[in-house]
């Protein structure tokens, strides 16, 4: 047997077994079965470039490929998402623009072109995970896709009729499948959980900075109405889809795409990027050794999948209104400009908070209480709009709803990568899964909307009962959880959906 050696790294972890046997590549995959009869092939250890370092010089590397990491992965990113949010989004600011009106749209057919978009969103979102995790370069890939659906958003601007829309908008769907459970992928390999909280949370400051910024920015493009003879609506499609293909390319040359490849790190760093991230999972990646059926096997038959798919669809039907904010805004009874103008606030706030969320459950190292606490804030927020016309009252009610769902959404999504335990594939499948399922409540909650304004009592009665039940699904996967790490402290094995051997005596114990 090995002799003991302490691990040197700036995390705390469980002692694991080295020795001079041990002086070999992270990647080893030889079958190596222990005398206790465990298959060792897959644990974690030292490179040798890191095994004369001290802790000092460990936590320095650290420190700075940490730095490195977040100037070049998390504004890539999130300025992707700012372009998916604003190409996904502006049909809403082309209404109030008029294409309604120029493309003769009933109210169904308005609805039916923005739920048309998530059907397509949907369906391709687990075939392109399963690519993402498999190919070698999965930040490009998703560059690609995003110059993809920048030209198919330009394109929106030359659509004559309700069938041309709804065709544009479904490829729009098919073509941005690739980017949200992608973005969260690549956050989860390259991040361990114990920062991934904060990070999920910046890069959801894309999507509400598009959400506060979008219909500022529709309404200087829309001033272009008449130019050339081209209606403001056609406009905006034909600026932010140009812009979105532009920065999607000149962002596929900078960003990294795995921890083993990132450039601009030094030798030392990227293998301590890499092995502090194994030593995080208590285990060394084995999507090599998992075929796609296997690893879909493995994520549709783990209870955690569906318990976290239950919050997750709970935050997705609250969070619904937002596909509709502007017109719900305008429902207050403000002209065109002042209601572009008053929703950016409500979604600056939300960009607030959820650093602050993300940051103190990272902190704490706590994912329940961050989010039921936030979604008895959205709680009031649909009580008040239910209960009142008051203008004061219901604007209130809009400027706490998105920072509150939005706030505890980022949670979900550290807490689905804290507790997913296998291969990258298995991980990849489970974002994957999740994301298109809870997106379905996009589909037909646009239908909760149309003539029924300004308060929209359905609509809102819908998300204060899946605000209810956000808070149910959380504490009872809390419980499920808490169970799960006492059968680990007894010694019991939890089965295929549970963590391995290897990673059990590297301490893995499920976030709470």
């Amino acid at each position: 047997m090995p002799t003991t050696r302490a691990l040197q790294t700036s995390a705390p972890v469980e002692p694991q077994l080295y020795g001079e046997d041990d002086k070999h590549s992270i990647h080893h995959v030889d079958k190596d079965l222990d005398n206790d009869g465990v298959d060792r092939h897959l644990a974690v250890r030292v490179p040798e470039i890191l095994l004369n370092l001290s802790p000092e010089e460990l936590a320095a590397a650290d420190r700075s490929a940490t730095r490195k990491l977040d100037m070049l992965l998390m504004p890539t990113l999130i300025l992707l998402y700012l372009l998916n949010y604003l190409d996904r989004q502006n049909i809403s600011s082309a209404k109030i623009a008029g294409i309604a009106t120029d493309l003769g749209l009933t109210a169904d057919q308005y609805s039916t072109s923005v739920a048309i978009l998530f059907a397509g969103y949907v369906s391709l979102q687990i075939p392109s995970n399963i690519i993402a995790s498999k190919i070698k370069y999965p930040a490009t890939y998703i560059c690609l896709m995003c110059a993809v659906w920048g030209l198919i958003s330009g394109c929106t601007a030359a659509v004559q009729n309700y069938p041309g829309l709804t065709v544009c908008r479904c490829f729009l769907g098919f073509a941005e499948a690739a980017f949200y459970p992608g973005a969260i992928f690549l956050l989860s390999t390259f991040y361990e959980k114990k920062k991934i909280g904060m990070r999920s949370a910046a890069l959801y400051l894309g999507s509400q900075s598009g959400n506060a910024f979008g219909g500022l920015f529709a309404l200087g493009v829309i001033q272009l109405d008449g130019r050339l003879g081209i209606p403001g609506w056609r406009w905006l499609y034909i600026v932010e889809g140009s812009i979105t293909v532009f920065l999607a390319i000149i962002i596929a040359c900078i960003i990294p795409n795995k921890p083993e490849t990132m450039r601009w790190l030094t030798d030392v760093e990227r293998a301590q990027l890499v092995h502090r991230l194994q030593i995080d999972r208590a285990t060394v990646d084995a999507t090599d050794e998992t075929t796609i059926r296997q690893a879909f096997v493995l994520a549709v038959t783990d209870p955690k999948t569906w318990l976290l798919c239950g919050v997750e669809q709970m935050i997705c039907i609250a969070a619904s209104v937002t596909n509709f904010f502007p017109i719900v805004v305008k429902g207050l009874g403000f002209n065109t400009t002042i209601t572009l103008v008053i929703s950016a606030p409500p979604y600056l706030l939300c960009c607030v908070f959820m650093i602050i969320n993300g940051w103190h459950s990272d902190k704490k190292q706590e994912r329940t209480l961050h989010i039921i606490i936030p979604f008895c804030v959205t709680i009031i927020g649909n009580v008040i709009a239910l209960s009142t016309t008051n203008v004061a009252a219901r604007y209130f009610a809009m400027c706490i709803l998105p920072p509150s769902f939005y706030g505890a959404f980022v949670i979900v999504i550290s807490w689905i990568s804290s507790s997913m335990t296998g291969p990258h594939i298995k991980r990849a499948i489970v974002f994957a899964l999740i994301n298109c399922l809870c997106n379905t409540p996009n589909i037909w909650t646009s239908y909760l909307y149309g003539n029924n304004g300004p308060r929209y009592i359905a609509a809102f009665s819908v998300d204060l009962a899946a605000a209810v039940g956000c808070v149910l699904f959380a504490a009872g996967t809390h419980l499920y959880l808490r169970r799960q790490n006492a059968k680990l402290d007894r010694g019991e094995s939890l089965g295929q959906s549970g963590p391995t051997q290897i990673q059990i005596e590297g301490g893995f114990r499920y976030q709470l």
